[in-house]
């Protein structure tokens, strides 16, 4: 279910994402009247769109990871290095992307910022850093679920180039 509410919200942010683009360009080019709202809404569904894309992806498996140490072991060494590495990323997203981004959430609400066009609240905006965070660690407890049931971290194989969006 999380997947498929993820998938909603990042096709509805790319799509308003281009119709902003697109009505940018048009308003500048075609009636010399450049809009100053699309800008500013392009970008922040661009700060959306890559925070709850990024953690949807590294839910999928399919982001980007070097790995060194998990391939060249085998059994429980190598149950116990991804392990690791997903605890790794929880404690990240737990302490930076949580509670840190909650920090700047409550910072920015509690001293009124607001973005200079729409005049919105600018911790709306950053409130995308916890969410995403919260995203990063149910995947790695999902993940760390998988692991210790001696299964791999992920179910789906990594994507092909230009394969959709699932």
């Amino acid at each position: 279910m999380i997947d498929a509410v993820l998938r909603v919200i990042i096709v509805a942010g790319f799509s308003g994402m281009v119709v902003c683009v697109v009505w940018q360009v048009m308003s500048r080019y075609i009636l010399r009247a450049p809009s100053i709202y699309t800008d500013e809404i392009a970008r922040f569904l661009f700060i959306w769109m890559a925070l709850i894309g990024g953690a949807y992806t590294f839910g999928k498996g399919r982001h980007l990871a070097i790995e060194i140490l998990a391939p060249a072991l085998s059994g429980w060494r190598k149950q116990l290095a991804q392990l690791l590495v997903v605890a790794v990323i929880a404690f990240f997203a737990i302490a930076v992307m949580i509670n840190g981004g909650g920090a700047l959430v409550g910072r920015t609400l509690a001293n009124g910022q607001v973005s200079p066009a729409l005049q919105m609240p600018m911790g709306y905006i950053y409130i995308a850093i916890p969410v995403s965070g919260a995203v990063i660690l149910f995947y790695c407890l999902q993940m760390a679920i998988r692991l210790f049931a001696g299964k791999t971290p992920v179910e789906a194989p990594p994507a092909e180039a230009g394969g959709p969006l699932n």
